[in-house]
């Protein structure tokens, strides 16, 4: 951790630093709905997922193997026809913590990406080109690899997953043109899909997300280790950032995302800890997050 720590600094300093993969990405491609067809071709579009994600490198800098990302995406083929293949996708993401054998999530988009359509030709290399639009599969791919490198970039230094964030901007921009849907501002009707989702990352207004996911993470849950009640509070002021975005966007789709990642993390943060604390933390995760109330109720009870 503190060596991916120096990277990133080095990296935001733009000292090029040699290339390594990033991600250690499951691929599981679903095809339990799909009948009368060789299940080898779904095999085969698995196998070259994996590669694709797990084999490209997205950035200029380094990562030990046991440092890369752990992430898993679950694609989920509902029918096709011909090459052209339409889906769901699952993205989940998730980051060590410091001198624990724990893992906290950070991205969990289940069953979130419902517009997921593209093409894929059986043993055809996966292309992505960074400046246009090519293939549907590898823009989608690509611009959740950029999304899950920095949003966990975030939680070791304070906004640093920018960069990465501006390469799914452009993906996103490259997109506009596309008869592909899930890119455009109109193709959803919560806010709820790839174009606002980096809206939002990206939007300044909702700086205070991004600064709670690094407090939470590097100054929360990476001391609780060494001083559990001092990192435990850390977290408990983090919150109180997601409180504010709240208030000025109770729709706000990035801080679904976040939610849906942390909900149950918080409430076995918090199980334990004193009456006072528990009870300003609840009455946040009930205002933020209201679908939720009766789990974060557990946290006043006896």
């Amino acid at each position: 951790m503190k060596l991916k720590t120096i990277l990133l600094i080095l990296v935001l300093s733009g000292i090029t630093i040699t290339n390594a993969q990033e991600l250690n990405c499951r691929v599981q491609v679903n095809y339990s709905r799909i009948t009368g067809v060789s299940r080898q071709i779904f095999e085969n579009m698995q196998r070259d997922i994996s590669q694709f994600m797990n084999s490209r490198k997205w950035g200029s800098y380094e990562f030990r193997n046991n440092e890369r990302i752990k992430c898993s995406f679950l694609i989920n083929i509902t029918s096709f026809s011909g090459n052209r293949y339409t889906a769901t996708l699952q993205v989940i993401s998730n980051r060590p913590v410091f001198e624990s054998s724990y893992e906290s999530p950070i991205l969990n988009l289940k069953e979130r990406d419902n517009q997921f359509d593209f093409e894929y030709i059986e043993n055809q290399n996966l292309n992505f080109n960074e400046s246009s639009h090519g293939s549907n599969l590898t823009a989608v791919l690509a611009y959740y690899a950029y999304i899950i490198i920095g949003m966990d970039f975030d939680t070791f230094l304070m906004e640093g997953g920018t960069l990465f964030f501006q390469k799914a901007q452009k993906i996103v921009d490259n997109a506009q043109g596309s008869q592909f849907k899930g890119w455009k501002a109109f193709d959803a009707r919560k806010q709820d899909n790839r174009y606002f989702l980096i809206k939002n990352l990206l939007n300044s207004r909702n700086g205070a997300l991004r600064r709670a996911m690094y407090r939470y993470h590097r100054q929360g849950l990476d001391k609780m280790s060494a001083t559990l009640e001092s990192g435990r509070a850390e977290i408990a002021e983090s919150i109180r950032y997601l409180q504010k975005v709240y208030r000025l966007n109770p729709n706000l789709y990035l801080l679904r995302v976040i939610m849906d990642a942390k909900h149950k993390e918080l409430v076995k943060i918090f199980a334990g800890s004193f009456a006072a604390e528990k009870t300003k933390v609840h009455t946040i995760l009930k205002e933020i997050d209201p679908s939720r109330i009766k789990d974060y109720d557990v946290l006043t009870k006896n």
